[in-house]
């Protein structure tokens, strides 16, 4: 059953179905050489998540909002410091956009403290982030110190934010996009390079982060 009116050869749902077989392409190559080919696969996956927010008509913040992590794919894509601090400033700038997005259909941040539950995933958030930035600011260079520290504050607000709706797609976008980060941060500069862990970290990243940009996509599509 697709998620969008019509069988899998409706616009909308052979744009997803696009987007899944990206998906599933790059992870077959996620440790592979950067490559044109593997690139185009990982900027796709999400880039079709934006095409499909245009096709039915979804909020601008939304669609920006993931043609920005597009682009921040393909900056990670490749190798090198001056790549990752554009796939940095691409997705800080994404999640900017889908903290006013979260905000616009939630119910203030009253929520917070009005159900317990909403204020101690707010408290864990919060934590989890204090954690990963005092371990990342041992181990990064002095360069990255300040990018990577706005970066955390803007995905702590995007997670926040995300509390404040009662769509749990929404919510469990957010924390998957949170965990998804984390692990990245710890593959990337917390473990040592021969490490084995590497390996399956890369896979539960992608996985981690495509299913949370899925999940916000249909959130505001089907809600």
């Amino acid at each position: 059953m697709m998620p969008f009116p019509g069988g899998i050869d409706a616009n909308a749902n052979a744009t997803l179905v696009f987007s899944l077989v990206a998906a599933v392409i790059y992870a077959f190559t996620l440790n592979m050489p950067p490559s044109l080919a593997r690139s185009a696969a990982k900027t796709l996956a999400v880039a079709m998540l934006a095409v499909l927010a245009v096709m039915q008509g979804g909020p601008f913040l939304l669609v920006a909002a993931l043609a920005l992590s597009a682009v921040g794919d393909a900056f990670l894509s490749r190798d090198g410091e001056k790549a990752f601090l554009g796939g940095l400033a691409s997705f800080l700038t994404a999640h900017v956009l889908y903290v006013p997005l979260f905000l616009h259909g939630g119910g203030g941040l009253g929520l917070l403290g009005a159900e317990s539950w909403r204020g101690a995933i707010a408290l864990a958030m919060a934590a989890f982030a204090i954690v990963m930035l005092a371990a990342l600011w041992r181990r990064v260079g002095p360069s990255l110190r300040l990018p990577i520290a706005i970066y955390v504050g803007a995905i702590l607000a995007m997670g926040i934010s995300a509390l404040t709706t009662s769509n749990t797609l929404v919510i469990g976008g957010a924390i998957l996009f949170m965990a998804s980060d984390g692990l990245l941060a710890a593959e990337k500069f917390l473990l040592a390079a021969i490490s084995p862990h590497r390996v399956w970290m890369r896979y539960a990243v992608w996985a981690l982060y495509y299913a949370a940009q899925v999940a916000i996509t249909l959130s505001f599509l089907l809600g």
